[in-house]
């Protein structure tokens, strides 16, 4: 199974030909130029990637100008969407308390708290997009890691309490994948 990355100009038998515009744990999202936006399983094997072709100039399509801009403000600057705090917690405070009462424990406020895991938690993104554009991995190689990721992320779902949108949270191997 070959595993595609965003940008990748593929074909649906259904669907007719699109481009990956974003890769999720188990999904590609893909705007094809007769349907829109589709979300498609990795899993399906009914994708087929296309011959690379450079345009002829002024034949470039403004899907693929937006995918060269989010590819370079992805991987070349620090912007990243704002992924809000749990109302609940805004204000809050981590304390951490030694089991011994000779030493001192710590107050962390929690919204610094909550940064570091979604600094951790887009690392493990762009470190995702890595490997699957990674032309030297082989796709056995590829999935390995993918797979030793998604456990990551698993490992890392504790932490869901303090997000406030569903969309934002760790997910991590999905039982019925």
């Amino acid at each position: 199974m070959e595993i595609f990355s965003r940008g990748t100009k593929i074909s649906h038998p259904q669907y007719g030909d699109g481009t990956i515009v974003a890769v999720e744990d188990f999904t590609y999202l893909i705007n094809f130029q007769s349907r829109g936006r589709v979300e498609v399983s990795k899993k399906f094997e009914g994708l087929k990637k296309q011959a690379a072709t450079l345009p002829a100039l002024g034949e470039i399509e403004w899907n693929d100008l937006e995918i060269a801009l989010i590819n370079v403000l992805n991987n070349y600057s620090d912007i990243s969407h704002t992924v809000p705090l749990g109302d609940k917690w805004v204000g809050g405070k981590i304390i951490l308390e030694p089991g011994s009462p000779d030493l001192k424990g710590k107050e962390i406020p929690i919204e610094t708290f909550f940064h570091k895991i979604v600094l951790v938690r887009d690392r493990l993104r762009v470190l995702e997009q890595n490997i699957n554009s990674n032309d030297k991995l082989s796709a056995e190689e590829k999935i390995n890691i993918q797979q030793y990721i998604t456990r990551c992320y698993g490992s890392l779902t504790t932490f869901n309490e303090l997000f406030k949108r569903p969309e934002d949270k760790f997910v991590g191997e999905k039982k019925n994948e």
